[in-house]
């Protein structure tokens, strides 16, 4: 088996991102530094990551209700993590959140210790839309609508959302439903600061054509990988 592989079957990381980790030199194999990702190896050999030992898990693959406030991290020294909101046999499987909601933000999240399947769901190839539902904090015009579907001047290029269209909620005109392609970091947030609007809620409603509707915030279900990817392509909500 590549070493790569070995380590994504483990919940490291991704195939492509174990193989940055084995070339900077972080992983062992029976105490002998391995810079090759394509490195053969057997489920006997002990490895090491940055000192610690790996072996193989389970995997796992839970969804959540992100609350507000939580970052999505395995731990960081200022803020709580989803990862925190798991149990502590869950915690222990080595989980990470795929891709990321902000701090402020809340909604569908998945998370897992398979880095082949992160990597299946967030690569831009696979094309899986994610959608929100957007509570500004002033009201959208038709003028600002319109230059939003346009785009928006992002890093030097301009950036569009699949679609944007106001909902029929109160406050009116304030909540806004936004599907995205290849979310940028902070990408809605920075595009309603152009029309100079605040964002005072930003959910995730849906990731593909999986749609939360049952899990109250801070609460998470594990999913069989088989259901998990049924709920995403064909539809279905948790």
């Amino acid at each position: 088996m590549r070493l790569n592989r070995y380590l994504a079957l483990c919940g490291v990381a991704s195939r492509r991102r174990s193989e940055d980790i084995i070339r900077t030199g972080r992983v062992k194999v029976e105490n002998v530094t391995a810079t090759d990702p394509a490195m053969d190896i057997s489920e006997e050999d002990q490895v090491s990551v940055d000192g610690k030992s790996v072996c193989f898990q389970k995997s796992v693959y839970i969804v959540m209700n992100k609350p507000k406030g939580y970052v999505c991290a395995v731990e960081d020294r200022f803020y709580p993590t989803v990862v925190g909101l798991l149990s502590p046999d869950l915690r222990a499987k080595r989980i990470y959140p795929v891709g990321r909601l902000d701090r402020q933000s809340e909604g569908l999240l998945v998370l897992t210790n398979d880095g082949d399947f992160c990597n299946s769901l967030i690569h831009p190839s696979a094309g899986y839309q994610k959608t929100y539902e957007v509570l500004l904090g002033e009201a959208l015009t038709e003028e600002n609508l319109f230059s939003w579907r346009k785009g928006v001047p992002i890093n030097g290029k301009v950036v569009s959302p699949v679609s944007i269209r106001v909902m029929d909620r109160k406050p009116a005109r304030r909540w806004v439903s936004i599907v995205l392609q290849e979310g940028l970091k902070r990408e809605i947030r920075i595009m309603a600061s152009h029309f100079s609007l605040s964002v005072n809620v930003l959910f995730r409603r849906k990731v593909g054509r999986m749609e939360l509707r049952k899990l109250k915030s801070g609460e998470y279900c594990v999913v069989e990988l088989q259901r998990l990817w049924r709920l995403i392509r064909q539809g279905g909500s948790v």
